[in-house]
């Protein structure tokens, strides 16, 4: 056991300490820039207010040592003098470094002074690192929890499509590292939500993520990320980033949008993954995930004028402005139930005409007719097509 020392001692020490704090300091101050590569070559400005807390600490140190039992937390002070932005430009091995370096300068000019000081070092430097790790934990916290809700708005951002001038730059605080598709994906929140597992899915598929939870669904959006510098990158369709992803969401439909070519046009895949999600359970068999160009008869009939306009534009007018044979065939398959027979006779074409017909309306517009899902999405297509363009020919020519 190290032995106390008297009050006459410990009185001269603290004078003979406050008298060498000053040339301690610049020694020590000395010495970082020497041992400390990352200290000599900061600005000016920065390595200034590193000198500060480590003069701080001193001074502090000799305020603890004149009573240890009054100030318990004194350590904490010494990084109240540091500015907000040194905490963020200086890492936690960094601070551990400075305070490495302080506390072996200290001793070597304490030596001989007696074990009992030595000790107080070390047990004071403990309390600095332990302060040092509390403020860097408690900055990362507030850092975590700001940018969740700058996540979060965001994400609302791009679901309500009421992206302003600040978006980009919101975006750019996230550290977005998506650089051109985007596709939104909405599922179910699950009990528990392991936000770093997806981000770590997502990170080996090549891809960025915005998470966000509204309640009982959790959105993501998904941008491919730069691959530049990987041998084995390789760029998934999203719907296998998707499918990949699944296991993050909770029980119930998962809906993906259609691909957006940018992240700040994903508004459109957004409201389509909701329109979707919203009618999913509609359909019987629908799988997981299901892109939301497939329920689009169901989004239609729930009046989604989205899903109404895509039907129109990607279906019915490609074919009218195709063909109007392929229509003709199409609507006769159709309403004869898919008969290529049915269909041949009430056209009086041969049905090899008709199975030909019915491969030039998958090629123009990539759905076949011959299965019964796209058969529905085809029929819906055609019911609107014909509804809009009555109302065309009825509307009267505006006058000049």
């Amino acid at each position: 056991m190290t032995e106390r020392p008297t009050a006459q001692e410990k009185a001269e020490t603290l004078a003979w300490l406050r008298r060498i704090s000053g040339d301690l300091a610049t020694t020590t101050l000395r010495r970082l820039e020497e041992s400390l590569p990352w200290y000599a070559e900061m600005p000016p400005g920065r390595r200034s207010a590193v000198g500060l807390v480590a003069q701080s600490g001193i001074s502090s140190f000799i305020d603890w040592y004149d009573d240890p039992n009054s100030t318990p937390w004194i350590a904490a002070d010494i990084f109240a003098s540091a500015p907000r932005e040194l905490l963020r430009s200086i890492s936690l091995t960094q601070t551990l470094q400075l305070i490495r370096v302080t506390v072996e300068t200290t001793e070597e000019r304490v030596a001989g002074r007696g074990n009992g000081l030595r000790e107080s070092i070390l047990l004071y430097s403990r309390e600095v690192a332990f302060a040092a790790a509390d403020v860097y934990a408690r900055a990362a916290e507030a850092r975590g929890l700001w940018d969740a809700r700058l996540e979060a708005l965001v994400v609302d951002s791009i679901l309500t499509g009421e992206a302003d001038e600040e978006l980009p730059s919101r975006i750019a605080a996230l550290g977005w590292h998506g650089h051109g598709e985007v596709a939104v994906l909405v599922g179910t929140t699950p009990p528990q939500l392991d936000v770093d597992q997806v981000r770590r899915t997502a990170r080996k598929l090549g891809v960025d993520v915005l998470i966000g939870v509204q309640g009982s669904r959790l959105v993501l959006v998904i941008g491919r990320a730069d691959q530049t510098g990987r041998e084995d990158a390789e760029e998934l369709p999203f719907t296998e980033i998707a499918t990949r992803l699944e296991p993050g969401f909770g029980s119930g439909h998962l809906v993906l949008g259609p691909t957006a070519p940018a992240l700040l046009d994903a508004g459109i895949s957004a409201r389509a993954a909701l329109a979707g999600f919203a009618v999913a359970k509609s359909w019987r068999h629908a799988p997981r995930p299901v892109d939301a160009d497939d329920l689009l008869p169901e989004r239609a009939l729930a009046g989604d004028p989205l899903a109404k306009a895509t039907l129109i534009d990607k279906i019915y007018r490609p074919l009218q402005a195709h063909s109007t044979d392929l229509v003709t065939t199409l609507w006769s398959y159709l309403d004869n139930g898919r008969s290529l027979e049915a269909t041949a006779r009430e056209l009086f074409v041969h049905p090899n005409t008709v199975r030909y017909r019915l491969k030039r309306v998958s090629d123009v517009i990539g759905w076949d007719a011959t299965g019964p899902r796209e058969a529905l999405i085809l029929q819906t297509a055609l019911i609107l097509g014909s509804i809009g363009a009555e109302v065309t020919r009825r509307r009267p020519a505006r006058r000049g």
